[in-house]
């Protein structure tokens, strides 16, 4: 497992094709991507808290190499308001893309407004040779307003390859067939599960081992990535019993559920 420097040197010196991909699990929803020559990171949660069973493993200030910053939602080991003012100083060439509700949300974290971009479900970012496409998540709800969507996922395109990460979700009605547009390289999926417990803490759901296998297995990606299931304690999963699963149901789906700070690359 590298962390700090030894791990930004490592993204660094990734050389994926044209139509390849390679990333860093930085545990929780967080991921590291470099595709089509450009460094992309995902739900950056950076924070130093007690409670976290994996420690972070960059400082905000090292990352001096981000070309694209992607938030899915405000919660905050998604939107870190601990990670975002330091990253922007460090990558000062950095876009970040978030919803159009949490504009102002980056804004007030110090990202200037010539850097952001804000979609809904359906829009599209282009820049630097990657096409980013945002989808609605549904994180218990959907809950959109005339202020926007307040979580969503992203199809990032490179070359041949597509990389969807969901954000928190659950699988509703139509994801499945939204997905279908494209040929996915790599899914990362979330794998906690829900239960009334846990909603009565405000702690959100998302979709189950069992939900995630089964929408992997409908979709058959080149790889799928369990996520979110080793962060909290109060919020965990056990990701054998995933693997089982698509094992058991999905024989010829690969996974991948390596350890953090391991480059994959493919």
């Amino acid at each position: 497992m590298l962390t700090g420097q030894a791990l930004i040197a490592d993204i660094d010196a990734a050389r994926p094709g044209q139509d390849q991909v390679a990333f860093w699990w930085l545990g929780q929803h967080s991921v590291v991507l470099k595709m089509g020559g450009r460094v992309l990171y995902i739900d950056p949660y950076l924070k130093p808290d007690e409670r976290r069973l994996v420690k972070p493993m960059l400082k905000p200030e090292d990352v001096k190499h981000a070309d694209f910053v992607l938030c899915t939602h405000d919660h905050g080991d998604h939107i870190d308001p601990a990670a975002i003012p330091g990253l922007a100083a460090a990558s000062p060439g950095a876009r970040f893309v978030v919803s159009r509700r949490h504009l102002g949300r980056l804004a007030s974290l110090g990202v200037a407004e010539a850097r952001l971009a804000g979609l809904d479900p359906g829009g599209v970012f282009e820049g630097g040779g990657i096409r980013i496409t945002a989808l609605a998540s549904k994180h218990e709800f959907f809950e959109n307003d005339e202020r926007g969507w307040p979580f969503l996922g992203f199809v990032i395109e490179a070359g041949k390859a597509a990389v969807y990460h969901s954000g928190d979700t659950l699988v509703y009605d139509g994801l499945a067939a939204a997905l279908k547009a494209w040929r996915l390289s790599v899914m990362f999926l979330p794998i906690n599960g829900r239960d009334a417990a846990r909603y009565r803490r405000n702690c959100l759901g998302n979709m189950t081992y069992q939900e995630a296998a089964d929408l992997a297995g409908e979709l058959a990606p080149g790889w799928v990535v369990p996520c979110h299931y080793d962060m909290f304690a109060h919020n965990s999963e056990d990701v054998g019993k995933f693997l089982d699963y698509m094992s058991a149901k999905f024989p010829g789906q690969r996974v991948w559920a390596g350890r953090h700070g391991e480059r994959w690359m493919g």
